[in-house]
């Protein structure tokens, strides 16, 4: 199979180059718009693979679209704006790339006439949940302006399905963590304030719910939906490890040696969702399981910061000059 990933130089799509060159005999295509959180350093390992192709370019521009798609036989479009709080500052960037970007790679993908679209989503999605957990034929209800650019792109997508017949299948995973993420998230943003001495800013009062999971198992989900989905369904991928965001700052600050004197409490972000929780009877129905406990995978996760400040340290005039 030619594997066309876009976004493929950011967090979870480098992962998922590294799972599928490592786990399969398939050739990967990245094209990616290196905005950013796009990083060349992320494919380093990768770069020399003879299954491994490199194309900078814009999902938004249809025509680099169409010539670098062109013999490929399936599509895993991770490419999106995805950070929260950026999109509170400038929304029109997010409906552009998650909206226009992936209208233009689904119908280009039609065009051409590929065999499968895995169109990367999440559960944020759904909105915030008090009690139980949402499933995939849930109403949406996002919240911020990147939530709802990523449901109208997953709209967009299941409707070239309906209408087109593209063959579509939707993720909508919950919040991962691992190697390579770009240090504006959670846990590298509090990693590395921790190692230069900084302190961690918490919004609110720290005990919004997240499900975290290690960025492999993802991966490895994304890749069974890829192969054994059902076209036009949608698969919710999470690990089920609901902790607060104070419970991960603590075990941060447990790894790093350092006390509560290190939290610095901040005023919420605005439309802060409180919860999120899915269920993931579909993609486990498949025979996925999360391979990863929570506590190793973080261990795994801060030694990979710690042990590549060459990685991340240049990286952070973009995040303290956003």
């Amino acid at each position: 199979m030619r594997l066309f990933v876009t976004g493929g130089a950011g967090f979870i799509g480098s992962n998922y180059v590294h799972h599928v060159l490592r786990n399969t005999d398939d050739s990967v295509t990245v094209f990616d718009a290196l905005t950013y959180a796009g990083n060349r350093a992320n494919l380093a390992e990768v770069e020399d693979d003879p299954r491994f192709t490199f194309v900078h370019g814009d999902i938004c521009d249809r025509a680099a679209v169409t010539e670098a798609l062109e013999g490929h036989d399936v599509v895993v479009h991770f490419a999106a704006e995805s950070h929260v709080d950026r999109s509170l500052l400038d929304p029109d960037v997010f409906v552009r790339t998650n909206c226009s970007g992936t209208n233009v790679m689904c119908d280009v993908a039609h065009q051409l006439g590929v065999e499968r679209f895995v169109h990367i989503s999440t559960d944020e999605v759904y909105g915030s949940i008090e009690e139980g957990s949402f499933s995939e034929g849930d109403p949406l209800a996002p919240r911020s302006p990147y939530s709802a650019s990523k449901a109208g792109s997953d709209l967009i997508a299941l409707a070239y399905h309906e209408t087109h017949g593209l063959p579509v299948v939707v993720t909508r995973s919950s919040n991962q963590f691992g190697p390579y993420q770009f240090p504006e998230k959670l846990i590298p943003f509090f990693v590395t304030n921790l190692v230069e001495g900084r302190k961690v800013p918490l919004y609110g009062d720290g005990l919004n719910v997240r499900d975290w999971m290690f960025v492999d198992d993802n991966c490895a989900a994304v890749d069974l939906v890829r192969r054994s989905g059902q076209v036009g369904e949608i698969y919710n991928i999470g690990a089920g490890n609901e902790l607060t965001n104070r419970e991960v700052t603590d075990r941060l600050l447990a790894a790093l040696g350092k006390d509560d004197s290190w939290v610095d409490y901040v005023e919420d972000r605005k439309g802060h969702d409180r919860r999120y929780s899915i269920t993931t009877d579909k993609v486990r129905a498949l025979g996925w399981e999360p391979a990863h406990d929570f506590d190793s995978a973080l261990e795994e996760t801060i030694r990979f910061y710690l042990e590549r400040r060459d990685w991340w340290e240049p990286l952070l005039s973009r995040v303290r000059n956003r």
